[in-house]
């Protein structure tokens, strides 16, 4: 049986964060990191690509909360706390600068998600946290002086004064089952963030064309969202399809993840405005065929592939243009109708909507209520942001409290 003054088991964002706070203000009290695989900061490595989204670049912190869909109340008083300001000063201060870019997602400047490991690891080994990869936990015993006995099925036993859970999310409920049995309530986990698959339909042949601004919507649903979208060979991506599959986490579930998509490509045209563009284009480019003449700020093939979607042949003119056509196109480009069958998830960026069920969770001390001694940070805990930086910065904040916390009652 080992021993240790604080054990965090996982060793992801949030839990790196907290092991090396906890050392840096508990003195390098004995802090001992458990992982279940034998990777480190898996999400780390293939978050933004492989560069790492370390943060967003909102300041406002009521402004920041807004863009989480499950914790954005709670989650004020710890954003208050630790800011998108201090996570930004915390790497500066440990040799790593961010940059900000167009759409506000934060970076490393060396544009490499290693930049982000090697100060996290540095920083671990600088202040003698342990860590120990490949122990999977199977039962954590509360003892009466309020003290941990984990239980393995490899890699050995543990105790430990102070208990920090910081597994990140996952899709099955199975691998909760372990905290379940401490008394601690799960919310039912579901994914969040990913793509919708449309397979067979013709729009895949785009996979790889970009539009910078849609509206999608979930059709018979309130769930409306804005933004870029990406055409995959799966189907449809980017910001705008993110950002639905994170707000609609539970009601894309419910459906089984069969459901209707309407895409609008040019939100900032009504359907009097596209009617009098058609008009204008008969005037001005009345011999134009219609396939090669978009007059939005389309991508050529998306183009394309809406005239073909509205009956309208290739060797259509803009003068000759029906109205049965006309009406059909303007369909096609601000009410696209898609069917859904299916989501494609990324296994090492998952992000789960479900969890620790935050009214268990005493969110100014990032610790249970049920339990004492016992912490949570990171995605464990029902809190899941949109894309863009704002899961990590719920591990950085969450993990900081944690950290802050534990010192307190040293």
């Amino acid at each position: 049986m080992e021993n240790h003054k604080i054990i965090v088991i996982g060793g992801g964002a949030a839990g790196f964060f907290a092991a090396i706070n906890c050392a840096q203000l508990t003195n390098n009290s004995e802090v001992l990191i458990l992982e279940k695989s034998h990777k480190l900061l898996s999400k780390v490595r293939v978050s933004g690509g492989g560069r790492c989204n370390v943060t967003h670049a909102c300041f406002d912190n009521a402004a920041l909360v807004k863009h989480y869909p499950r914790g954005e109340k709670e989650l004020r008083n710890v954003f208050s706390r630790f800011t998108t300001t201090d996570t930004i000063k915390w790497f500066k201060e440990r040799g790593v600068e961010l940059k900000t870019e167009i759409d506000g997602r934060m970076f490393p400047i060396s544009n490499s998600s290693e930049t982000i490991i090697n100060c996290l690891m540095k920083e671990a080994d600088k202040l003698g946290v342990k860590i120990k990869m490949g122990v999977d936990i199977t039962e954590i015993i509360k003892n009466n002086d309020n003290t941990f006995t984990l239980t393995a099925n490899r890699g050995g036993n543990f105790s430990c004064n102070k208990l920090i859970i910081a597994t990140g999310g996952n899709a099955k409920a199975s691998a909760y089952e372990w905290l379940e049995k401490l008394g601690h309530t799960i919310n039912k986990p579901v994914p969040s963030l990913f793509t919708f698959n449309i397979p067979n339909n013709p729009i895949t042949e785009l996979m790889g064309v970009a539009v910078p601004f849609s509206k999608v919507k979930i059709a018979n649903t309130k769930l409306e969202t804005e933004g870029p979208l990406l055409i995959t060979h799966w189907g449809l991506s980017g910001p705008a399809i993110l950002k639905a599959s994170a707000w609609g986490a539970r009601i894309l579930s419910d459906l089984n993840y069969n459901y209707t998509v309407l895409v609008n490509w040019l939100p900032k045209h009504t359907e009097e405005k596209l009617r009098i563009e058609f008009n204008n284009q008969r005037e001005e480019n009345a011999s134009k065929a219609i396939i090669n003449s978009c007059p939005f700020e389309l991508p050529k093939r998306l183009w394309e592939h809406l005239v073909k979607k509205a009956n309208i042949d290739d060797s259509f003119r803009w003068a000759d243009l029906p109205k049965k056509n006309a009406t059909q196109l303007i369909i096609c480009l601000i009410n696209d109708e898609y069917k859904v069958q299916g989501k494609t998830t990324f296994k090492e960026e998952f992000v789960t909507c479900g969890g620790i069920n935050l009214k268990e969770i005493d969110l100014t001390k990032m610790e249970s209520k049920i339990i004492p001694n016992l912490f949570f940070a990171g995605e464990v805990i029902d809190v899941d942001g949109i894309t863009g930086g704002f899961n990590f910065q719920n591990a950085w904040s969450t993990a900081w409290v944690v950290a802050q916390t534990i010192n307190s009652k040293a």
